[in-house]
């Protein structure tokens, strides 16, 4: 075993027994690189990844290619989830390189940290027009002991573009409407009309661009992506739920490995979809969804796993894939029509199931081996889950649910957090690490939906908390938006900024979005300017790759909205308050009185002792509303 089995992530326990000397990163392996003049090599990935999989059983488990890592170089594993902030850096440093990025990405550096050559997947042997990963070694081995100035002159060019890229400075232009509209145009044109989505293979969920898209009232886009994504294979048409992504253009053959993220950003599009058109298909999918999320990655003490495996015994697919004579044995023969080629004589389904043919495939299933779960909670991807489950158990009066979201509001402010400030995970009783700007900023979401679910204040006061505290910690008072790592955190390379919101709203995007909500319920002139900022950064590129800035662009949406408020008194439960958050109104903001030091609630009150919604813009209020008929 080397020094990895005293970790808590499971994707470094998982490479506990390689015959690699791996550090973790910290301070001792750059102290060994200086001591011995070595480089280092830096490998990141995560837990469920296939790919990062197959080059452990490839090159680290190898033992003549573990020499030569061990000989040449300071080996360090990262993963990913737990540094999102090691990520960035070396992740923009290899797309700089190469063109392209993605993982496991594997990075040599300078003894200081400083990136100097890197990439993605290396095979043990040439193909594809790719090098063997032991000539990697060898070549970089060799640059590094004889040809020093060039190391260092290429490391100072990525580290002054990494610090570039973080000094983005603002637009100065105007933020309008022809924003939106040009980021609709092209996401029209980017549509694939047969199969939903956008381009070609292969596919991730846009969730985000398709709440922008709902929010816009551009429904053939929108209800085609989702139509597609959920007629199975990508998503689980047995267990519910979605995998990572699809490797065509059909949604039909995905990675197998299923991320919260994904299912968290999933069920609130799917359920605003179900909102606005009332087809029963979308809320089956978020009932799916929901009860996948519940059964498969709760932890105990209210929190939720991170992912689970694309392999199961090291075979991808193999507890989702079924062959003909499986699938005959548990709903008879005659539905072959579901199959749809995988690898190996196996095969994803695709097409409508009946209740009865789910309940018994889910029941055989079942009993199969399940894939590895990565049972480290991580805050951001809970903060997501939070605001799913509340707004999911409010808008379909699933009690549960709402008792769901409470327990994990309570882990999220507990055991992941210490003196009011977030840890970035929780495994086994352990926090670790500090909490990066999408943490608070998805917390906060959450906690804010959570409110809006229950009407119990304590969750909107929490929200407003940690969104203050996110300024205060990651606020750029130069140029605007935030940076991803605290100002007391650890100093990298580079302070990098988080923009795009692939594949998960990034912390400026979702912060700013907070603040607009909160501003407009506290009357703050200076949030909704932070909030303002971040767009001012994005400006110039929402509209021309609106895939990559679905959130930012609900952002935009919301900001350029006329304000409306709902003050509501009396209780989440009440008749008036159901029917004044039945419908979809993405735009407006929502708090639950009666309550002191909340401005939007100040002087609103039961009236003849009836519950009440008070209608709002700029605070300037209507006469309060007892009867739902009147809404």
């Amino acid at each position: 075993m080397n020094r990895l089995a005293h970790e808590t992530s499971p994707y470094l326990l998982q490479h506990a027994g390689n015959p690699v000397d791996w550090y973790a990163w910290g301070d001792q392996a750059f102290a060994r690189a200086r001591t011995e003049d070595k480089p280092l090599l830096v490998s990141i990935g995560y837990s469920a990844c296939h790919w990062c999989h197959v080059m452990e059983r490839e090159s680290f488990e190898d033992e003549a290619t573990a020499r030569l890592m061990n000989e040449h170089f300071v080996c360090v594993k990262v993963d990913r989830e737990e540094r999102p902030d090691v990520d960035a850096v070396y992740m923009d440093a290899v797309v700089a390189l190469s063109g392209q990025g993605g993982w496991p990405m594997t990075v040599f550096t300078t003894p200081d940290g400083e990136p100097f050559f890197g990439g993605t997947y290396y095979p043990p042997e040439p193909r594809h027009g790719m090098p063997a990963f032991r000539q990697v070694l060898g070549a970089v081995a060799e640059a590094y002991r004889d040809r020093r100035d060039d190391v260092a002159r290429q490391a100072q060019v990525l580290v002054d573009a990494l610090r570039q890229g973080a000094a983005k400075e603002p637009s100065a232009q105007p933020l309008t409407a022809e924003l939106l509209d040009g980021a609709i145009d092209v996401l029209r044109s980017q549509f694939d009309p047969q199969w939903g989505g956008f381009g070609y293979a292969p596919k991730f969920p846009p969730a985000s661009a398709i709440e922008f898209l709902l929010r816009r009232g551009e429904f053939e886009p929108a209800l085609g992506t989702l139509d597609g994504m959920a007629a199975g294979g990508m998503y689980d048409l047995v267990g519910g739920g979605f995998h990572r992504y699809s490797v065509d253009r059909q949604w039909l053959i995905p990675h197998f490995e299923k991320m919260l993220y994904d299912n968290a950003l999933l069920v609130p599009a799917y359920l605003h979809a179900w909102v606005l058109t009332g087809t029963d298909g979308y809320r089956r999918v978020v009932e799916a969804t929901v009860e996948y999320v519940l059964r498969e990655l709760a932890l105990d003490g209210g929190g939720f796993a991170s992912a689970q495996d694309a392999d199961t015994d090291g075979v991808e697919g193999l507890t989702f894939t079924w062959t003909a004579d499986e699938l005959a044995a548990v709903i008879g023969p005659g539905r072959d029509a579901l199959l749809q080629p995988f690898e190996d004589g196996r095969s994803v389904l695709r097409g409508r199931l009946t209740d009865e043919e789910r309940e018994v495939l889910f029941a055989a299933r079942d009993l199969r081996p399940k894939p590895f779960r990565d049972d480290k909670a991580i805050a951001s991807w809970n903060g997501l889950m939070l605001a799913a489950l509340a707004e999911a158990g409010r808008r379909l009066e699933r009690d549960d649910w709402l008792d769901a979201a409470r327990s994990l509001a309570e882990f999220l402010l507990g055991p992941l957090s210490v003196s009011g400030r977030l840890h970035r995970t929780w495994r086994d009783g352990v926090a670790r690490g500090t909490g990066y700007l999408e943490d608070y900023a998805n917390v906060a979401h959450g906690l804010y939906e959570l409110h809006v679910a229950t009407g119990e204040l304590r969750w909107l006061e929490e929200s407003r908390r940690l969104a203050l505290l996110a300024v205060e910690l990651f606020a750029d008072d130069e140029r605007g938006g935030f940076f991803l790592t605290p100002s007391d955190g650890e100093q990298l390379v580079a302070r990098q900024k988080d923009l795009d919101d692939n594949p998960t709203p990034s912390g400026n995007s979702m912060l700013a979005f907070v603040l607009l909500r909160l501003a407009r319920i506290w009357g703050d002139d200076e949030l909704e300017r932070r909030a303002v900022g971040v767009l001012r950064l994005v400006r110039d590129v929402v509209s021309r790759a609106p895939s990559a800035f679905g959130w930012a662009l609900c952002t935009l949406d919301l900001h350029l909205s006329p304000p409306r408020e709902l003050a509501i008194v009396g209780g989440a439960g009440s008749d008036i308050a159901r029917a004044a958050l039945r419908g979809f109104d993405p735009n407006a903001v929502v708090a639950f009185g009666p309550a002191d030091g909340v401005p939007l609630l100040e002087g609103k009150t039961l009236v003849d002792g009836k519950p009440a919604v008070y209608a709002c813009e700029r605070f300037a209020c209507r006469a309060p509303v007892t009867d739902p008929a009147a809404l």
